[in-house]
């Protein structure tokens, strides 16, 4: 799959050139080399380049993955745009690259942190609009980081630094967003309007669960509702259909079901001849049998195996499934979903153990061979406790003494230098490697990092600065470190725009331009820190 390749600043040149011989005088104050600047420093023109620039990353990236899996992708979840860049330019600052690097939209965060109404939790209630809004706010700070990043490399062309390759070669920081449709907002053309809306603002990659849209939980609570594949088909046809329609043929769908940890739904499907889709949903159902005699008024009643069975109904009207029934249910669920257009598949799970996972995959892969995962790697797991349990698992297995554990206890902070611990973080760190190797992760992602970090980092900062440090506890645990490490928005003012802004208002006015970046700029006395020691970079797997 053929990426486009990144704008050229001479073929710009020329461009602009064209046009200044074509409207003559009228255009005499435009600088070519100034507007050719431009072009190259907004190599994105619309959603629609972005989404169909990154679907082909995708595309490309799962290719490379289907033939060694040591090639997987991950993402973190972001919640404002400045959050997203600042990820992104951390990606470049130490990867070198953003290869195999995404960025995750989530459902969860925007109903937390972006709605109108307020906090709200993960069960579809904030608006709608948010979504879209949301991936394009993050794609004008990516945007932004090229264009900051660019005219800083033009300014030092300017002064006779040889950095013209660089120019020609820069990488940008746009990257995919798999972007969260929650259970589609409603019937399947609501669906199809907002997966638009989404993708004009350049999402590649919607991720859409089988979950009643009007009774959504949070994947990682109780009270789950799945409806019908029939259901779920159509809204995966109108995630396509809008992904044809406006241009983006590479589109990527992931089709997440929640029949893990989910017991109920809320409708039964009408089977049209024995073993179809509808009857194999059916079989799930919890019922019982009995006589024509033993239906009460208005029951409603299933024939299966020649037997009058009365499906579990709750008073709330939901149908219960059978016990056990879950794995299987996830698996139908899945095979059902890749062959009706779905490109990649997500499965919830109650922890994160990569032998669990593999069991659904290799189930699904009987069926569909290159079927893969996006796997959240949740906050909502107890990362420690539970590989800690798996350790000590293990380590029992193996014929240690586990005397000096207690196995109901696990989390407690006196076991943080023992074995068990250092076996269990070993695991945690291979997670990823070792769940993209035998369960089929393609993309292993972390839903809600910046939410936990923004918590914890005002938590540390709000600790020391009311208390006695005062004013050191923000210059030594944020600005210095900001310093020490290179972080780019220390100069805040520079990455804000200023700079790139001082110098447009240079190619409009000329002369005449005020400008922010003077002898007084504050941010001045920053300059002398920019020569910092770096970690070694981290190389690519």
């Amino acid at each position: 799959m053929k990426i486009q390749p990144q704008t050229n600043y001479r073929s710009a040149l020329e461009a602009v050139k064209k046009l200044k011989e074509k409207y003559g005088e009228t255009w005499n104050s435009i600088n070519p080399e100034s507007a050719a600047r431009m072009i190259t420093q907004n190599r994105f023109r619309t959603g629609l380049d972005i989404a169909r620039y990154t679907a082909a990353i995708m595309r490309k990236d799962m290719e490379e993955y289907d033939a060694d899996p040591s090639q997987y992708t991950q993402s973190l979840g972001s919640w404002h745009g400045f959050v997203a860049q600042q990820n992104m330019i951390a990606v470049k600052k130490y990867h070198k690259s953003t290869r195999k690097k995404y960025l995750y939209l989530s459902g969860w965060m925007v109903a937390a942190l972006r709605s109108e109404f307020g906090p709200l939790p993960d069960q579809s209630m904030h608006e709608k609009t948010a979504v879209p809004s949301l991936i394009n706010e993050i794609y004008d700070f990516l945007r932004q980081a090229d264009a900051v990043e660019l005219n800083d490399l033009f300014k030092r062309l300017e002064k006779g630094e040889d950095v013209q390759d660089k120019i020609d070669n820069f990488e940008t920081h746009v990257v995919p967003i798999i972007a969260d449709i929650d259970a589609g907002f409603g019937n399947e053309e609501a669906t199809y309007l907002l997966a638009k809306k989404m993708i004009q603002a350049g999402a590649c990659a919607i991720q859409i669960e089988n979950q009643v849209s009007d009774a959504k939980q949070c994947g990682h609570q109780d009270g789950k509702v799945t409806v019908p594949h029939e259901d779920f088909i159509a809204k995966l046809n109108a995630i396509r259909y809008a992904f044809i329609e406006l241009g983006v043929e590479d589109g990527i769908i992931v089709a997440r079901t929640d029949s893990e940890g989910a017991g109920l739904t809320q409708k039964l499907p009408v089977s049209q001849e024995p073993g179809d889709l509808a009857s194999k949903y059916l079989a799930f159902i919890e019922a019982e049998t009995i006589d024509i005699n033993e239906a009460k008024e208005d029951d409603v009643l299933l024939k299966r195996d020649g037997k009058l069975m009365r499906p579990v109904r709750l008073a709330n009207g939901l149908y219960k499934f059978k016990e056990g029934s879950n794995i299987d249910r996830v698996v139908l669920d899945c095979i059902t979903s890749l062959q009706n257009g779905a490109d990649l598949l997500w499965i919830e799970t109650p922890t994160p153990n990569v032998k669990q996972i593999a069991h659904m995959v290799n189930r699904i892969r009987e069926v569909v061979p290159n079927a893969k995962l996006v796997y959240n790697n949740s906050p909502s797991f107890n990362w420690t406790l539970n590989f800690r349990h798996q350790a000590y698992d293990e380590m029992l297995a193996e014929g240690e003494n586990m005397t000096g554990y207690d196995r109901n206890n696990l989390m407690d902070a006196a076991y943080d230098g023992t074995e068990l611990c250092f076996r269990a973080d070993r695991k945690i760190k291979k997670f990823q490697v070792d769940g993209a190797r035998e369960a089929g992760i393609f993309h292993h992602l972390i839903t809600l990092p910046t939410y936990h970090t923004t918590a914890l980092h005002m938590h540390d900062l709000t600790a020391g600065y009311f208390s006695e440090e005062g004013m050191l506890a923000y210059v030594s645990g944020v600005q210095r470190q900001e310093i020490r490490k290179g972080v780019s928005c220390v100069k805040h003012q520079r990455m804000a725009g200023s700079d790139l802004g001082d110098d447009h208002k240079t190619f409009f006015s000329g002369e005449k331009a005020l400008k922010a970046g003077g002898e007084k700029n504050t941010s001045n006395q920053f300059k002398e820190q920019e020569s910092v020691t770096e970690r070694e970079p981290v190389l690519d797997k």
